[in-house]
């Protein structure tokens, strides 16, 4: 299947010599998955809101400092190589070309109602992410603000003090929150407005009840849902559904589920390849693969690297922090770490993924050891 029929020619633009403000009222009043920016009429990059949560960035800056590249794609591009793109890029559309011209856009969204009917054969169990980070209700925004950029995360669901799910905080709802307090104050300092919004309680903006779906959910059935009431993503809980939170599914795993194969190498999924420097994917892929095969017992399904800038730098060379995440048929393994430049952070994640894989190996030796030797007293 091909984008053709799934890309539209109606799209938000904006010129990059426009105000932030403009952007900021744009997305209250369309809520868009991200606006083109064009520069001279040329196609420049996108922006989105959560690049509005930077609070060093005012609304009189101009558009131009907030441009991020997106992948570009052709009309008849597989929607297949065109979801990994968008899962490697962290975007939710990426503009349409033909020729040299820019056609539209295709959107997340549009991909996901295209394949719905074929996502029966996955159960949620399958691709949720188990690895949640959560807020208590006392939270602060400034603190919430802080964890989604460091965890590059668009969403955080808050326990109450029982550790149960009490309600889901998401990047939408601050920025909405912060523009319609910024609106109300009509004198004062801003800087001092600012302070006291990132000092309000989590609990202030929380949205509550929190949708929510469960393990044995098929996919079909939680994407209808997050595309019914334009949830970016679900809650898992379990089957009895006891008020605690097993996981977090959202629509980038399931997009990143659509691109798994059955190739003869490892699926490796990269997030933010643009950061990789001093290493290829083909070399993330074999140092995966070797990983992998220390413990045989163990099948890897699929990869996902994800890589993630800080601000700090070391002689010009950011400080960037690496998350590996491998689904295999014993669930779950994952490492993370961080260095300065793509390569080192990749080097540091992979040796705690090494670790754990012959941990796990460890463990698993351990447990047939001990069936062994109970079978030997049972035949006693």
């Amino acid at each position: 299947m091909d984008i053709a029929d799934i890309a539209t020619p109606e799209y938000v633009e904006i010129d990059a010599d426009k105000r932030l403000s403009k952007v900021r009222s744009i997305f209250e009043r369309e809520n868009p998955k991200g606006i083109i920016v064009t520069d001279n009429g040329e196609y420049a990059g996108i922006v989105n809101q959560k690049q509005l949560l930077q609070s060093h960035v005012q609304d009189d800056a101009k558009v131009r400092g907030l441009i991020r590249s997106a992948p570009k794609v052709r009309r008849h591009d597989d929607v297949r190589e065109v979801a990994r793109v968008l899962v490697e890029s962290g975007a939710k559309i990426a503009p349409v070309f033909e020729g040299e011209n820019l056609w539209g856009v295709v959107t997340e969204d549009a991909i996901l109602e295209a394949v719905l009917e074929n996502l029966d054969a996955l159960d949620v169990a399958e691709i949720y992410t188990d690895d949640v980070v959560t807020m208590t209700t006392d939270t602060s925004i400034g603190t919430v603000i802080n964890r989604l950029r460091e965890h590059g995360i668009s969403r955080l669901p808050v326990l109450d003090d029982d550790g149960r799910l009490a309600g889901m905080v998401t990047t939408h709802d601050i920025a909405d929150f912060a523009v319609r307090n910024m609106e109300r104050q009509q004198k004062g300092d801003r800087s001092g407005d600012i302070d006291r919004i990132l000092d309000i309680r989590v609990y202030d903006i929380m949205n509550s009840p929190v949708a929510t779906t469960t393990p044995g959910q098929t996919v079909r059935e939680a994407v209808s849902q997050m595309l019914e009431k334009d949830y970016a993503g679900l809650v898992v809980t379990p089957e009895d559904d006891d008020g605690t939170v097993s996981g977090i599914i959202t629509k980038t795993d399931v997009m990143r589920a659509l691109t798994f194969t059955e190739e003869e190498h490892l699926d490796v999924q990269i997030t933010n390849i643009t950061l990789l420097d001093g290493i290829t994917r083909d070399e993330v892929r074999q140092n995966i693969e070797e990983v992998s095969q220390k413990y045989q017992k163990m099948h890897v399904q699929h990869a996902h690297v994800r890589f993630h800038k800080h601000k700090e730098r070391l002689r010009g060379t950011p400080l960037i922090q690496c998350q590996i995440r491998l689904r295999t048929n014993h669930g779950q393994v994952a490492g993370s770490g961080e260095g300065y430049g793509a390569d080192t952070a990749f080097r540091v994640a992979l040796d705690k993924l090494e670790r754990r894989v012959l941990e796990l190996k460890g463990v698993r030796a351990d447990e047939e050891y001990r069936g062994q030797l109970l079978r030997k007293l049972g035949e006693l």
